[in-house]
């Protein structure tokens, strides 16, 4: 499922990444000033989610990612419950999470999940910086990159009704 990759190879779909960077807008309980808002920022592991073939043909400066949390944390935090995790989300049955089981032969990764509702656009040269220093953990591989980008895609392009259909009797 995943596989280090040599620290020269080419940012890439899938790739995993620690100490990304992340920034968010401070939504807490003071009054929003949005004409100085309060700018926050945290290290995460993220996973690369732009398409490889943009990565690979310089079409974008800005690449889009989510984080990958670890899974016990989430269910610690109150996130999310374990029976969830083990019956829903490792089978993929939860829209916007995505299962990444726990490797310790080639990588060594906890069981993660990843927020596909959480994402972030960073600029392609932090992340090129990241891999330089190393902190590429490993890359999904083929069909499992491929089956991540299906499931984020279904997470927004899915059609939602406001309410269910009304029907006779």
């Amino acid at each position: 499922m995943f596989a280090r990759v040599k620290l020269d190879a080419a940012l890439t779909q899938g790739d995993l990444i620690e100490n990304c960077p992340l920034v968010s807008i401070h939504t807490g309980a003071d009054a929003l000033n949005l004409s100085d808002p309060a700018i926050y920022w945290w290290p995460a592991r993220v996973v690369v989610l732009t398409q490889s073939c943009d990565l690979a043909q310089p079409k974008t400066d800005v690449v889009l990612e989510a984080q990958v949390h670890d899974a016990q944390k989430l269910i610690d935090d109150g996130v999310l419950k374990a029976a969830m995790i083990r019956d829903q989300v490792r089978r993929h049955q939860v829209f916007g999470w995505y299962f990444l089981p726990e490797v310790i032969e080639s990588v060594s990764l906890t069981e993660s999940l990843i927020d596909l509702r959480d994402v972030h656009s960073v600029p392609r040269a932090v992340l090129e910086q990241l891999i330089a220093d190393g902190k590429r953990v490993a890359s999904l591989q083929s069909p499992y990159r491929e089956h991540l980008a299906q499931h984020f895609a279904v997470t927004y392009m899915r059609i939602a009704l406001p309410e269910p259909y009304r029907t006779a009797g």
